[in-house]
Parts: structure tokens; C-alpha cells; sequence
């Protein structure tokens, strides 16, 4: 009789085991899945963020390019005020000339001045462009991570058929796939400690 019992034992134990481990099988699939899934958005996003650093770069260098181009022009203005108010003995010609060249001069600078103000702002569009795509880049790296401590924490469970690990594995799927899909909706959750440890 002690032997049926201890087969009946042994059985349902088995039976358990299996079980546990279909569901670890089961949990590593869809974690493995879902991780993937957020790798190839991380990566779409870095490649978004290289390109709006870039242009944001390229913006402030064209600001600059203005900046000096508006300097020379503000430079080149003064020396003819200058000329013109110690040559006081220029003719009305002369002084029309200079006048006309000062005038022009004023121009330059003044849509030297706008197009540095339009540059500006597309420069700055360009970096929170980039600082929006930074929030969802930190979100798929910490989706990442906690999803890839689930995976390990599932085959510990698999190895040691213990419950508790598979319920803190399904708590580290659980906050991945939150931020995982918070990243997939666009959605503005950051765990700033989370961000920082990873950091």
C-alpha cells in the first residue's frame, strides 16, 4: 500500500512539475516574443534619434553661419557710419552712396536676424524631437531589461520548481511589458529610478 501511495505522490508531483513548466514555457515564449518586438522599436527609435541630433546640429551650425554672416554685415555698417561722420566734407553724392550702402546693410542684418529666429526655432524642434524619442528609447531599455530578468528568473523557475520565482518572474513580464507598451503608445511613463540604475 506504501508503494501505491508513494506512486500516486510521485505522479502528482510530476503532474505539477509539468504543469509549472508549461507555464514557464508558455511565460519565456510570449516575454521572448514581446522582447523582440521592442528591440526592433528601440532600434527604429535610436536610428530616429541619430537623425534628429543631426539635424539639430546642422541647424546650429547653419544659426552660427548666420551669426557670423550678420556680424560682418553690422561690421561692414559701422565703418561706413563711421566713414560717413568723419567725412564731413562728402558730397550729397557721396553721402546718398553711403546712405544707400547703409541702408542695404540694414537689410542684410534685419533678415540676417529673421532667418537666425527661424533657425532657431527649427533647431530647437529638432531637439525635442530628439528628448521625446530619448523617453521612449529609455523606456524600451528598461522594458528590455526587466523583461530579460523575467527570461532568466523563468528558468530558475524551470530548474527549481519553485512557485515564488515564477511569481517574481511574472511581476519583472509584467512592469516590462508595461513600459514596453507605454513605449509602443507613446505614452510619457518614466521611471526615473528605474532610468537611473540603468543609467
Amino acid at each position: 500500500m506504501s508503494e501505491l501511495a508513494d506512486t500516486i505522490s510521485e505522479s502528482i508531483e510530476s503532474g505539477r512539475a509539468s504543469r509549472l513548466n508549461a507555464i514557464v514555457a508558455l511565460s519565456v515564449a510570449i516575454t521572448a516574443t514581446f522582447t523582440a518586438l521592442c528591440n526592433v522599436k528601440d532600434g527604429n527609435i535610436v536610428q530616429a534619434m541619430a537623425q534628429a541630433q543631426a539635424n539639430a546640429v546642422d541647424a546650429w551650425a547653419y544659426y552660427q553661419a548666420k551669426g557670423t554672416k550678420q556680424n560682418i554685415a553690422e561690421s561692414a555698417r559701422d565703418q561706413l557710419t563711421v566713414q560717413r561722420d568723419l567725412t564731413p566734407s562728402v558730397t550729397a553724392d557721396g553721402r546718398a552712396l553711403i546712405q544707400t550702402k547703409l541702408d542695404e546693410y540694414e537689410k542684410k542684418i534685419a533678415h540676417y536676424e529673421q532667418e537666425k529666429a527661424d533657425i532657431k526655432k527649427a533647431a530647437e524642434g529638432h531637439q525635442k524631437e530628439y528628448d521625446r524619442l530619448n523617453l521612449h528609447d529609455d523606456q524600451f531599455d528598461m522594458a528590455e531589461a526587466t523583461l530579460s530578468i523575467a527570461i532568466a528568473l523563468f528558468g530558475v523557475t524551470a530548474l527549481t520548481q519553485k512557485r515564488a520565482l515564477l511569481v517574481v518572474a511574472l511581476v519583472f513580464a509584467g512592469l516590462g511589458t508595461f513600459l514596453g507598451l507605454a513605449g509602443f503608445l507613446g505614452l510619457g511613463v518614466h521611471p526615473d529610478f528605474l532610468a537611473r540604475l540603468l543609467g
